[in-house]
């Protein structure tokens, strides 16, 4: 399993993967944009800053990069950054399918993204991202289930992804929305021959939403790795976007919010990776500095008094503009 690479890591931030959401496509739902993507957001720009962060990322210990079909040319990036690193053999690298990003270069475009979850996106897609990443694809994941998805019960496409588990890539799904915990549990008793069909379950977590983490304990229960989306809710708990407490506390430690609330995640036993969503260079820093912060029972009391009901929060999430 890909994921036991990461177990053997010795530097503390082997447990923060890159996620590239923020930088594979012009437009996304995180704040200041135009201030983190200064040079434009053309072909061009978007693969220097990826490449820059994949640079910066694996010098300093980083070993889970994460992209998706939706993520606009993320994959393709990625693959050429790997092709030009072939010393990286031990980053772990995952993506996504199950989205197709319609936004091209237009932020102004509606919807971004559109979702099929069916056996026929599934063969298109894991072409398409076999095309850019050939063997070096460790993890491929169902993007976004929710519990009435019909990803969860087509057997005819668990029956394939079964077989790409055969062939050595890893078989998740990641959850979004308020009622992550039902997905997660629902895509738990999914089998094949008797055997659970997915390894790994990406999720949001973060100070602000926390419904799912019982059942992502669960999930870390059954053997499953889990691998922690938004930690800084997309740019709300981080800068100045931050709640004034967590602003305090990343005072108090020297730090930024942003790595407050990555840590925040960070010490849940169940997290096996927490991913930066970083568009800057400095902001991977910072994030970066996660693992040292000693999140004390009083610093955890005050911040606990951060979370949202979840309603509110995905309500929240589905307001933001793509910019």
């Amino acid at each position: 399993m890909p994921f036991a690479r990461l177990d053997r890591a010795t530097t503390p931030t082997a447990r923060i993967g890159l996620g590239l959401a923020a930088v594979g496509r012009p437009g996304y739902i995180t704040p200041h944009r135009d201030r983190d993507l200064p040079g434009g957001r053309g072909a061009d720009a978007l693969r220097g800053r990826v490449h820059e962060l994949l640079d910066a990322a694996y010098a300093q210990g980083v070993r889970y990069v994460d992209a998706a079909r939706s993520y606009g040319r993320a994959e393709e990036f990625l693959a050429e950054w790997l092709t030009a690193h072939p010393e990286a053999e031990d980053l772990v690298v995952g993506s996504k399918w199950g989205y197709t990003y319609t936004g091209d270069r237009n932020t102004e475009a509606g919807p971004h993204e559109v979702k099929d979850h069916s056996l026929a996106a599934f063969e298109r897609q894991r072409a398409e991202t076999a095309a850019l990443l050939g063997d070096r694809l460790d993890l491929y994941q169902i993007h976004s289930v929710t519990a009435d998805s019909p990803a969860l019960t087509d057997t005819a496409l668990h029956e394939r992804l079964a077989r790409l588990a055969e062939q050595g890539v890893t078989v998740g799904f990641s959850t979004s929305g308020p009622a992550q915990a039902d997905a997660v549990r629902a895509a738990l008793a999914v089998t094949v021959d008797g055997a659970p069909l997915f390894r790994t379950v990406q999720a949001t977590y973060n100070a602000l939403e926390t419904s799912a983490g019982q059942a992502l304990a669960e999930a870390h229960g059954a053997g499953l790795t889990v691998i922690v989306k938004e930690a800084a809710a997309n740019g709300r708990l981080t800068g100045t976007e931050a709640p004034a407490v967590l602003r305090e506390t990343a005072a108090e430690a020297g730090l930024e919010a942003d790595a407050v609330a990555l840590a925040l995640v960070l010490r849940e036993p169940w997290a096996g990776v927490v991913l930066s969503g970083a568009a800057t260079v400095n902001q991977l820093a910072a994030n970066l500095h996660a693992p040292l912060l000693d999140l004390d029972a009083e610093r955890l009391d005050r911040l606990g008094a951060l979370v949202e009901e979840p309603e509110a929060y995905w309500r929240h999430r589905s307001s933001l503009p793509w910019t």
